[in-house]
């Protein structure tokens, strides 16, 4: 009797320690969260802060947002633009203001006149235009009292052109978003100019989704990543060597979806060969008008290259149809007439310069402002 007794006593206590082990499986299976598979492309939404448990976990609903930063707004980046101009691009109107002053303009004097804008990168068309129209006009008027930095003023701004249509199209239609499409050879300043110019847009009070299709430089990704999360902008990448063309269709996939105002798809620019990189610019192209169409192509040059930034320039051109020039490193050059070159170059007007390394230092081209520190 007290045998069977003993393995009564047996029998329940396994019982019991079973249905303890049960409850505490299923307890460990509420409290964690199923595992999904990784996406082909991620989306990197602004950080959140949390407030945690007492457990040490992490709370459902956020108690404060990250401290976002605020962007200079566009209406004092044109005076930056001419402050900043001044320094670097006023030798070469000081250069052309003291030959044209000289009592007598000699055709050595003349000479130095063409030696000085080809210097400047003006290029040799702009440059026989111009000392023709100045060479006319001081024999013309030589007899009054003229104004060699009046006329000098008014034909620089004649080759600027100031009636070019330099707004960018950042606005879709039919509530689609605008899609600018950002092309150049890498070190340019390509990545940077889309960071900036996302701070631009967010000034205006307009929101944007970045794409990150230049795949092949992590560099690049995690740059734009860095530059979208300060200002709130959401930024679509992929994995490291992933097709460029299938980041920006799902960039423009979640500006459409989000019912943004504005997409900036940042591309590769390696120049190994043209047919490779008009391949891989087209099918980026090609892809992403499924979604959207595009409203801008903004072509990125280094001020500082000088002709070799022209023969790249050539090679997008003929590539995509490049609807705009943003010039980087403006600041640092003192060839200012680049803005001359490369647009009779490629028929289409510089929207955007590069004014430094700082994060707001993106501003509107202006012909005006630009001829203005020119001549100091």
């Amino acid at each position: 009797m007290d045998y069977l007794g003993d393995w009564l006593y047996l029998i329940i206590g396994i019982a019991v320690v079973g249905v303890l082990m049960l409850v505490g499986l299923l307890a460990g299976r509420r409290g964690k969260a199923p595992s999904v598979p990784s996406a082909g492309t991620d989306v990197i939404a602004p950080p959140r802060t949390e407030a945690p448990t007492e457990a040490g976990t992490p709370a459902e609903a956020p108690i404060e947002e990250p401290t976002l930063e605020k962007p200079e707004g566009t209406a004092s980046r044109p005076v930056r633009l001419r402050q900043r101009l001044a320094g670097s691009q006023g030798t070469l109107g000081r250069g052309l203001l003291a030959l044209l002053s000289r009592d007598r303009l000699d055709e050595d004097t003349w000479e130095s006149i063409e030696d000085t804008l080809l210097t400047a990168d003006i290029g040799v068309a702009p440059t026989t235009q111009l000392v023709e129209r100045l060479r006319s006009r001081l024999r013309v008027e030589g007899g009054q009292d003229i104004d060699a930095r009046a006329v000098l003023r008014e034909e620089l701004l004649e080759l600027v052109d100031p009636t070019m249509d330099r707004r960018l199209q950042v606005s879709g239609a039919d509530g689609k978003p605008g899609v600018v499409l950002v092309v150049g050879v890498n070190g340019a300043g390509k990545t940077t100019t889309v960071g900036k110019l996302a701070r631009i847009l967010v000034a205006e009070n307009l929101t944007v989704t970045l794409g990150a299709a230049d795949t092949f430089r992590a560099a690049a990704v995690e740059q734009l990543a860095t530059r979208g999360e300060r200002v709130g902008v959401e930024v679509v990448r992929g994995p490291e060597g992933s097709d460029p063309a299938s980041v920006a269709f799902e960039a423009v996939k979640q500006g459409v979806e989000h019912g943004v105002d504005t997409v900036l798809v940042d591309t590769a620019g390696r120049l190994q060969n043209k047919a490779g990189l008009m391949d891989e610019l087209g099918k980026v192209k090609r892809v992403i008008e499924k979604q959207a169409p595009v409203t801008e192509v903004l072509l990125v040059l280094d001020a500082t290259t000088g002709q070799n930034g022209m023969i790249r320039a050539r090679v997008f051109s003929e590539i995509v149809d490049v609807t705009g020039i943003v010039l980087t490193k403006l600041d640092g050059s003192a060839k200012g007439g680049i803005v001359v070159a490369v647009q009779r170059e490629l028929g289409v007007p510089v929207k955007l310069v590069g004014l430094g390394e700082g994060a707001d230092d993106l501003a509107p081209f202006d012909a005006g402002a630009f001829v203005d520190a020119l001549l100091g």
